[in-house]
């Protein structure tokens, strides 16, 4: 086994996983007090220099600036939030049918997408939309393919299926993670 140096990390991810984790804290304990914060800090710094460079792979200005951090709520909490309610809307009317419209399949989706955030983030979008599950992520001559399984496959593998199947997603994404 060949020794591998440890990568060290660097300040930009280190404020990025101080930032994300200190923002979580105050989420979960959803208090402002000064013992609470100071407590929240502390732990968070602790969190951000032993995670980081696992966190961050790159540098931290991959999670960009003030314009990235509004279209990535934007997509969170709207774009987002429009799709999977279009989702379930589909799975409560296929469920209370009888479940007679469901012609299962796995279809291979491209997906213009290059850097590994958006990847996920993608992958987790059409993961979490009911009817959709998200199996693999393959590259494939320089082009990436999600191989998802869907519900109701009806449109064979290609670009029509990856339109049905991402909807609007993948361009949201592509704002915040080219």
């Amino acid at each position: 086994m060949q020794n591998q140096k440890m990568k060290k990390t660097k300040f930009p991810s280190f404020l990025v996983t101080f930032g994300i984790s200190y923002l979580f804290w105050i989420l979960l304990t959803w208090s402002t007090e000064p013992q609470e914060l100071v407590a929240g800090a502390i732990v968070c710094v602790a969190v951000a220099l032993f995670s980081a460079r696992f966190f961050v792979h790159n540098d931290g200005t991959a999670f960009g600036g003030p314009s990235k951090v509004f279209i990535s709520l934007f997509y969170s909490f709207v774009i987002f939030m429009i799709e999977l309610f279009k989702a379930n809307w589909d799975m409560a009317k296929r469920c209370y049918g009888g479940c007679k419209k469901v012609n299962p399949g796995i279809v291979k989706v491209p997906v213009e997408l290059k850097s590994d955030y958006g990847l996920a983030n993608l992958a987790n979008s059409i993961t979490l939309t009911p009817g959709t599950i998200t199996m693999e992520i393959t590259e494939e001559n320089g082009q990436n393919y999600f191989y998802v399984h869907w519900i109701d496959v009806t449109k064979p593998s290609g670009k029509e299926a990856g339109d049905e199947i991402k909807g609007v997603m993948e361009k949201w994404i592509r704002r915040i993670w080219p």
